[in-house]
């Protein structure tokens, strides 16, 4: 039977302001984070679930820090905390704590090493939202290709005819079948973003150090793609790896997609090659700090499709995490080892 390696025994024990199971004999999970479908379903049947989600309709958006994560977990004695945003780290990993959840594919609101020390498992969601960010890469490819929003703009406005011209004049393009796309990172997103684009008939090609599937070098890829699509995870060798010098070797009429992360992007030299025309245009779902100044030279670019961070704000997100947080903490219940750990060392 599997169990966590604790510092020492006192780590095990609760507070005495704690009970580490219910009156029903189960575990508490406080959960912080949307939770729901057959994940919910199976936390209800191991444990007794004090649901108080980040998010909820009508409610403005809440975050707790350690210290009130902290006297919320006193407040309910939860063994087990479910959190998407909120911070794991610090008093948090005081108690006496069964294990954590992240529903984050990584899972940066906690402290994994901490909790690692206190002998705690971290749980997480890799892949979650695999499937809802490549649908919203195909989605702002379309648009960004096809011309959709300055088109829906000239309706709008009454201004089909704008200038004396026609909109099949104005709005021409080529089609993406037969053309290639570049995929800068091929996990979990990638991988879903690249059938879905071989079904659009597109040939694609990936540069990933960490897969064997992916066969190009940078530089190749962008000297070949038509669409180059960011997917990769930010890390310290990757930070701001699109910049002047990688702009300049991509072709002139192709486009760039950022649907992982803004850190992935110099966003002036993306801005300085837009406005020289030196690619034809850009589409972008995440910006440092969730938005753009008003002022900012993106917004009034017609070759660009800026959405703020709703790749994986599908419901299938929050059942996908539901189910594989679920299923690990019933597991590490049972006795047996979860299937995704951030820190298995923590069962040597």
């Amino acid at each position: 039977m599997l169990a966590p390696r604790r510092r020492n025994d006192l780590r095990s024990k609760p507070h005495d302001n704690l009970t580490s199971v219910s009156d029903t004999g189960r575990p508490t999970a406080l959960v912080t984070a949307p939770f729901r479908g057959a994940g919910l379903e199976l936390l209800n049947d191991v444990c007794d679930v004090v649901a108080d989600p980040w998010l909820v309709p009508g409610r403005p958006m809440r975050l707790l820090d350690p210290e009130k994560l902290g006297a919320r977990i006193d407040e309910t004695g939860a063994t087990v905390v479910i959190c998407e945003a909120d911070m794991c780290m610090g008093e948090v990993l005081e108690r006496p704590l069964v294990a954590i959840g992240s529903t984050r594919g990584d899972p940066t609101n906690v402290d994994v090493a901490a909790a690692t020390a206190a002998g705690v498992p971290v749980l997480h969601a890799p892949g979650r939202n695999a499937d809802g960010v490549a649908e919203v890469t195909v989605a702002l490819l379309m648009a960004l290709s096809r011309h959709v929003l300055p088109a829906d703009h000239d309706v709008r406005e009454g201004e089909v005819f704008r200038g004396g011209t026609i909109p099949y004049e104005r709005f021409r393009a080529w089609e993406l079948t037969g053309r290639t796309a570049g995929l800068v990172g091929l996990g979990a997103v990638g991988q879903a973003t690249k059938w879905r684009l071989e079904g659009l008939g597109m040939n694609v090609i990936a540069h990933d150090p960490y897969n064997d599937d992916a066969t190009h070098s940078l530089d190749e890829l962008l000297a070949e793609a038509d669409v180059v699509s960011m997917h990769a995870a930010v890390t310290p060798e990757n930070l701001g790896m699109m910049n002047e010098k990688r702009f300049a070797q991509m072709k002139p009429d192709a486009v760039f997609l950022n649907t992982a992360r803004a850190a992935l992007h110099d966003l002036d030299d993306l801005t300085d090659a837009l406005a020289a025309g030196q690619i034809a245009g850009a589409a972008l779902d995440h910006f440092e700090g969730e938005q753009l100044p008003a002022d900012h030279p993106l917004l009034s670019m017609p070759n660009t499709v800026l959405t703020p961070h709703i790749g994986g704000a599908t419901y299938n997100t929050e059942a996908n995490h539901s189910e594989m947080i679920a299923a690990d903490v019933a597991a590490l219940l049972r006795g047996d080892r979860p299937e995704r750990c951030a820190n298995p060392e923590v069962f040597t």
